[in-house]
């Protein structure tokens, strides 16, 4: 017969794997979502990388340099995914705009739209921080 404190080792590394499994499990049914497929017939990463793609030649080196500056704040982990959908939000808004190249008007616009309302906080704190005047577009931080 095994010793308790080694069954106790057992299923407290069980209740371990299940917390990590659900963890997982959440964050894979949220990017499964993502690919399903809305009312026109395309999923949400469908329509970001049709705006990606179509700006792509509207990207100056400066507004490169400043979508690395807004993506700075996101965890390395996360880094790529939120740069490509902070990106496509900036597209669309340059593109739907009229506009012939992404300016930094846009970008911070874009970033303001693409970021959810329970970050607008931190939002904030970092645009301040780094010096950032948002204020002609702080009426998208209210709705």
């Amino acid at each position: 017969m095994a010793p308790n404190w080694f069954m106790y080792f057992i299923v407290f590394w069980a209740v371990v794997m299940i917390v990590f499994m659900s963890i997982g499990g959440y964050f894979m049914f949220r990017k499964f979502l993502k690919v399903l497929p809305k009312r026109d017939g395309k999923s949400k990463l469908d329509w970001q990388n049709y705006w990606v793609e179509r700006s792509r030649g509207m990207w100056p080196e400066d507004s490169k340099a400043f979508l690395e500056k807004l993506v700075a704040p996101v965890p390395s982990a996360f880094r790529d995914i939120a740069r490509h959908s902070i990106a496509a939000k900036i597209a669309q808004v340059a593109v739907e705009g009229g506009s012939t190249e992404v300016s930094r008007s846009h970008c911070i616009e874009g970033y303001i739209l693409a970021t959810p309302k329970r970050d607008y906080r931190s939002l904030v704190s970092f645009l301040e921080r780094e010096q950032i005047d948002y204020k002609p577009y702080a009426h998208l931080l209210n709705k």
